[in-house]
């Protein structure tokens, strides 16, 4: 069962993350996508759309799954499968 209030704009979830543990990174959430693989950018691009569209993490986002998705996540090569399964469990359970 997926924990949603620590699941990441890009479907990941930041808890089991290494950098986090060790102090590397803050996380996604806590540090508003100001994260240290962004810093040439000052916020990760998926957080940032994620809050420009209101949406919780990318799957709840209205114009799910957009043109952009693969090219921002490109570190997930199932990430629409991803999203839609995510998706579908929090409107199961909401």
């Amino acid at each position: 069962m997926t924990n949603f209030s620590t699941l990441t704009a890009c479907g990941e979830c930041c808890g089991g993350c290494s950098k986090k543990q060790n102090g590397a990174c803050p996380g996604c959430i806590e540090a508003k996508g100001r994260v240290p693989e962004w810093a040439e950018s000052g916020v990760c691009r998926v957080y940032a759309c994620a809050e420009k569209h209101g949406a919780r993490f990318c799957g709840l986002c209205e114009e799910f799954p957009c043109k952009d998705i693969e090219k921002m996540i490109p570190w997930n090569a199932g990430i629409i499968a991803h999203l839609t399964a995510l998706r579908n469990e929090y409107y199961d359970r909401n």
